[in-house]
């Protein structure tokens, strides 16, 4: 019973820290894509869609990289934190399945909207 109470009160203890470390994820994140934009094309800032003076295409180039930049370094971050509190605790800290961003499915039934 204990282990059953100790598991639905992981994902509470787990929300301060999981913000946290998503917190730190967006920063290491931001640096990672400014060095990556550096090394690639050897500027110091990555064009903004309202960068008139840019053309599309790099525009594009950039937001695309720095998404795919963003998701890997907060998928990392989550991942690292989520397996050092199963390490000290037992339990993962979350019992939703399907990941952070899954849309839940529309209610079903008669009365639903």
């Amino acid at each position: 019973m204990a282990k059953r109470r100790k598991k639905q009160k992981l994902p509470l203890v787990y929300a301060p820290l999981g913000f946290l470390l998503s917190w730190a994820g967006g920063a290491l994140g931001a640096l990672a894509f400014r060095r990556t934009w550096r090394a690639l094309r050897g500027e110091e800032d990555a064009p903004d869609a309202l960068d008139r003076d840019r053309g599309w295409g790099e525009v594009l180039l950039a937001a695309a990289l720095q998404g795919a930049v963003f998701a890997v370094v907060r998928s990392a971050v989550d991942r690292t934190g989520a397996t050092a509190i199963e390490r000290s605790t037992g339990a993962w800290p979350t019992t939703r399945r399907g990941g952070r961003d899954r849309v839940s499915p529309p209610p079903a039934g008669p009365d639903a909207a």
